[in-house]
């Protein structure tokens, strides 16, 4: 093959994968036992169709966002609504109305930031205002996409209810299974010390939200000591705005254990903050079974820094390649 037509097929190749979609898909999973109300707020950007919806179990909902949309998804429990939108839920409330417009009470979060930076999106879950359901992020994986790294880098699971939680041992590749769209020979990192007992009572007294009386919908919803109490060294406000001065409280000691890839406190984002190229979708999965993710801890044992790869080198390397094959 000639050199030029060589050196064409691969600028062709390059532009291909560093061209970015303006859109990405977002799907919302349900596979707890129950139904939930999914809630999504944007807070910059170009958000979804919906902001909030009924979902039975086993049932995915799927929604496109903008690469410039900057929100959050959360799981409401226990709702009932009329056929103006107008109700409530136990869980994860936002003011009363289906279609929700602002942030909504403690929950655990899907927080979403898909225009990060050099080319990445950066996503996380957060249990900073508190806890009402299990939650998993999976990177919607492009086959036409080299640069994109591996599933068991980027999917991170939260387990701190005993809704779906897995005793050990713990293997969920067995007989040839996949997990989060991980496998047994790109197998995800697992905490493996916590009890059933452990998952159940990790919320301090004093921060627990009362369930409903139904077993099914016991969700073991826990609020984080700011949202209740609202002093300045929970919320690392006021006094308390830097990392230097607010420390991980006794509600976020323990979210961290049962929940090791997930956000604690405001100044967490060294070990619980993920990344992935700019372009890639995502699927909040809730009550994704098994047992908490240890990503961050795996990969970087000194929890310095988090997980973020190099892709502005690999973008870089790209651009001076396309300049040298034009030149």
């Amino acid at each position: 093959m000639p050199v030029n037509m060589a050196s064409r097929i691969l600028l062709t190749t390059i532009i291909a994968c560093t061209v970015q979609a303006t859109t990405v898909e977002l799907m919302v999973t349900n596979r707890c036992t129950d139904n939930i109300w999914p809630a999504i707020v944007t807070q910059e950007g170009t958000g979804p169709s919906e902001s909030g919806f009924q979902l039975a179990p086993g049932i995915s909902r799927n929604l496109t966002v903008g690469t410039d949309w900057n929100g959050r998804v959360w799981g409401r429990t226990n709702c009932t609504f009329d056929d103006k939108g107008s109700g409530g839920c136990l869980t994860g409330d936002c003011g009363g109305i289906l279609n929700c417009t602002g942030n909504g009470e403690a929950s655990t979060l899907a927080e979403f930031n898909l225009p990060g930076g050099l080319n990445q999106s950066y996503y996380d879950i957060s249990l900073v205002d508190g806890y009402n359901l299990p939650l998993a992020i999976e990177v919607i994986l492009d086959g036409n996409n080299p640069f994109q790294p591996l599933p068991n880098t980027t999917n991170p699971s939260c387990i701190g209810g005993v809704q779906g939680f897995a005793s050990m041992p713990y293997d969920p590749y067995a007989n040839g299974q996949e997990f989060l769209n991980t496998s047994s020979r790109t197998p995800l990192p697992f905490e493996s010390k916590l009890t059933t007992n452990d998952v159940s009572k990790w919320c301090p007294s004093d921060l627990k939200l009362k369930a409903a009386e139904s077993g099914s919908s016991a969700f073991n919803p826990c609020v984080s000591p700011c949202e209740r109490y609202k002093v300045s060294i929970y919320c690392c406000t006021d006094n308390y705005d830097s990392a230097k001065k607010c420390h991980p409280n006794y509600y976020a000691i323990q979210a961290k254990k049962v929940c090791p890839d997930a956000y604690s406190y405001a100044f967490d984002d060294a070990s619980s903050t993920f990344t992935a190229p700019l372009g890639t979708g995502f699927e909040v999965i809730f009550c994704p079974g098994g047992r908490s993710t240890t990503i961050q801890k795996t990969l970087n044992p000194s929890a310095g820094t988090s997980i973020v790869p190099n892709l502005a080198a690999v973008f870089t390397a790209s651009s001076i390649l396309v300049l040298a094959l034009l030149g």
